[in-house]
């Protein structure tokens, strides 16, 4: 059990008037005597706990009324506790073992506004992916004894295949849980959704020497398909959508500059496919100045669009048509 636990703990033994001493801690600890003695010197020299031993019930008291641990009731505490349980909620993490427990451990150490306060905070991502306890164990224990992993991945519209990877990061990307490494059936750096993988294995091969994973790796454009970027794309948000955007970190080397319509938003670009989507949902408030190729791409696929709607009418029509004869 860590200090903080212990401290805990003892002043709560000391709150309850039950006249702790180092034998209270070690034993219900099971650390030795001397442990227990340094932490409640600690408690009375570092964080200034009002000590005072009686020696008729051979155990200590506060001497002043109203001492609180620094950390007991900080409300920064609470609230990033709250936090950390919401995020590992919405990140689907809630199930794992090693999560319920550390948030109960943590809760023992805040007053009981914690219970409260998790309840009025409201966290929600949308999309967010369950995923298998087993696997995200596994590939945390690769990384952290830095092993190389075995799995079967099944790509979307692909056939499955087992890959021999070497863990780099474990990334989690709009809810979503990615593990960035090297994988030896395709020999080159790739990325793979955990909810694709099955069947992992944590091997006994240490990861080679010379891999590692960087920010010019994972971080070097926008969204989730990664590599060098090909061009920075400019769109120009107008209306409320500029409102929205000016106050949006798309990506750590994005520019925003005034616009005379608007805002304009330019950021490194590798793959397109995820900033179409991305476009698309501020409609006619979001245009694209360069470059032409995206500019290309996004006018193909609204054509797209209309085309899909134009057919779907013309077939309602020709229905109402038939009907009506």
């Amino acid at each position: 059990m860590s200090l903080l636990e212990r401290l805990f703990f003892f002043h709560q033994e000391v709150l309850s008037h039950r006249f702790p001493n180092s034998s209270t801690i070690s034993e219900h600890f099971e650390v030795s005597t001397a442990t227990a003695k340094r932490d409640i010197t600690y408690l009375r020299e570092r964080l200034l706990a009002p000590l005072a031993y009686d020696a008729v019930k051979h155990g200590f008291y506060y001497s002043e009324d109203g001492f609180v641990l620094p950390f007991q009731e900080s409300p920064k505490i609470i609230f990033l506790l709250t936090m950390l349980n919401k995020l590992a909620r919405e990140a689907g993490l809630a199930e794992l073992e090693e999560v319920k427990a550390l948030e109960k451990r943590l809760s023992r150490l805040v007053s009981d506004e914690y219970e409260t306060l998790i309840d009025s905070l409201y966290c929600e991502w949308i999309e967010v992916e369950s995923i298998e306890s087993a696997i995200f164990e596994s590939v945390v224990e690769a990384l952290v004894k830095n092993r190389l992993l075995q799995f079967s991945y099944s790509p979307i519209g692909q056939s499955s295949s087992r890959r021999r990877v070497a863990p780099l990061q474990l990334m989690n990307y709009q809810g979503r849980w990615y593990i960035f490494g090297y994988c030896f059936l395709r020999n080159s750096e790739r990325l793979f959704h955990l909810a694709r993988i099955s069947g992992v294995e944590v091997t006994n091969e240490p990861i080679p020497q010379g891999l590692a994973a960087g920010p010019e790796k994972t971080g070097s454009s926008f969204g989730i398909f990664q590599g060098k970027p090909q061009y920075t794309a400019e769109i120009l948000f107008t209306d409320t959508a500029a409102d929205l955007v000016k106050n949006q970190h798309w990506h750590k080397e994005q520019v925003l500059q005034e616009h005379e319509d608007g805002l304009l938003l330019k950021l490194p670009v590798s793959d397109d496919r995820e900033l179409l989507m991305k476009i698309l949902q501020y409609g006619r408030k979001a245009r694209v100045i360069a470059p032409p190729i995206l500019v290309a791409r996004i006018s193909q696929e609204i054509g797209n669009m209309v085309q899909l709607y134009d057919d779907t009418t013309k077939k309602e029509d020709l229905l109402q048509a038939g009907q009506q004869q």
